[in-house]
C-alpha cells in the first residue's frame, strides 16, 4: 500500500456518501455525485485544509481521533473501518480506549429521530456528533474543533450554551460532569485522553481543579430534566431533555423534546425551519 491508498479510499468512500444520508439537502445543482469537502469536514470536526491534504496525500498519519470521526462521518462498515486504520497506520481502538463509535444502532436512531434535537457524546463529554435539529437549536456544531468539542470545557471556560440555568444548577452540572470525567479516566487507565482534557482544563480554569482534586465520584444534586434554551431569534423554550447512556457502548445521547401541541412545540419546529434558511445562502453558493 503507497502513501495515496489513504487518501484515495477517503475520496472513494466520500463520493458513495449521499448528502440525504446524513441530513444534508441535495440541492437542485448539485455536481459532487457524494459528499463535499467541507461537508465530510464538518462532520468529522477537522479542517477543510486538513481533509484536502489526506486526500491528497500530503497528510498520511492521521490520529486515532481523526480516523475515527472519517469513519464515523463515512458510515463505514465494520471491515471498511478496520482498513481505514490500518491505512492510516493505526490497529482499530480495542476495549482499553474511550468508545468513539457510532454503532450503527445508534446511527438508526440518529436517522429516525431527524427531526429531534440529538447529540452524541463519548465518556469524556467530548461531542462526536451532532444533528441539524440540533445544531439549529443550540448553535452551530460543525466549526467546533479540538478541545472546543468537550463539554466540560464549553461550560468551564468556553462561551457555554444556550441553556438557561440557575447558579445552583451550573455547580451541580460542573460537579457531575467533572465526576464523569474521573470516572472515566479510572475506567480506561491505558487511554491518555481523559487525563489530557483533565490537565488541559486544569491549566485554564480554577473551578475544574478544584473539582477535581475534591469532588466525589457521585455528587449531589439532579440535573433538572426540563431546560430553558434562549434561542436568539425564537426566544426562550422550555423542553425535556433526557440524556440516554448507551452501556454497551459508553455513548451519552442527548435528547431534546416538546409537548406535542404547545408553544414550546411550534417554538422548537420554528428553530429548525430558521436553522435550513440560515444556511441556505451558504450552501447555494457551493453548489454552483
Amino acid at each position: 500500500m503507497d502513501e495515496w491508498d489513504l487518501g484515495r479510499a477517503v475520496r472513494q468512500w466520500r463520493d458513495r456518501v449521499a448528502p440525504e444520508a446524513v441530513g444534508l439537502p441535495r440541492g437542485p445543482h448539485r455536481r459532487a455525485a457524494g459528499l463535499r469537502r467541507e461537508e465530510l469536514a464538518g462532520l468529522a470536526g477537522i479542517s477543510v485544509d486538513y481533509l484536502t491534504r489526506l486526500e491528497q496525500g500530503r497528510s498520511t498519519a492521521p490520529s486515532v481521533q481523526v480516523v475515527e470521526a472519517l469513519a464515523r462521518a463515512l458510515r463505514l462498515t465494520d471491515g471498511e473501518r478496520e482498513l481505514l486504520f490500518r491505512l492510516a497506520g493505526h490497529a482499530a481502538p480495542g476495549g482499553h480506549l474511550v468508545p468513539a463509535r457510532i454503532t450503527t444502532s445508534v446511527q438508526r436512531l440518529l436517522d429516525r429521530l431527524d427531526h429531534t434535537p440529538v447529540a452524541v457524546w463519548d465518556a469524556t463529554w467530548t461531542l462526536l456528533v451532532a444533528n441539524a435539529s440540533y445544531d439549529a437549536l443550540m448553535g452551530a456544531t460543525t466549526t467546533w474543533r479540538g478541545i472546543e468539542r468537550n463539554a466540560l470545557w464549553r461550560h468551564l471556560v468556553g462561551p457555554g450554551t444556550r441553556a438557561v440555568s440557575t447558579p445552583q444548577e451550573r455547580a451541580d452540572l460542573e460537579a457531575r460532569l467533572v465526576a464523569d470525567l474521573r470516572l472515566t479516566a479510572a475506567r480506561y487507565p491505558a487511554d491518555p485522553r481523559p487525563r489530557r482534557i483533565a490537565r488541559a482544563l486544569a491549566a485554564r480554569s480554577d473551578r475544574f481543579a478544584g473539582l477535581w482534586d475534591t469532588v466525589g465520584l457521585h455528587p449531589g444534586g439532579e440535573q433538572p430534566r426540563r431546560k430553558e434554551i434562549e434561542h436568539p431569534d425564537v426566544g426562550r423554550i422550555t423542553l425535556d431533555c433526557d440524556t440516554l447512556v448507551v452501556e454497551g457502548d459508553d455513548l451519552r445521547v442527548m435528547v431534546y423534546t416538546a409537548e406535542p401541541g404547545t408553544v414550546d412545540a411550534d417554538r422548537l419546529a420554528l428553530t429548525r425551519v430558521l436553522g435550513t434558511q440560515d444556511l441556505a445562502p451558504e450552501r447555494a453558493l457551493r453548489d454552483r
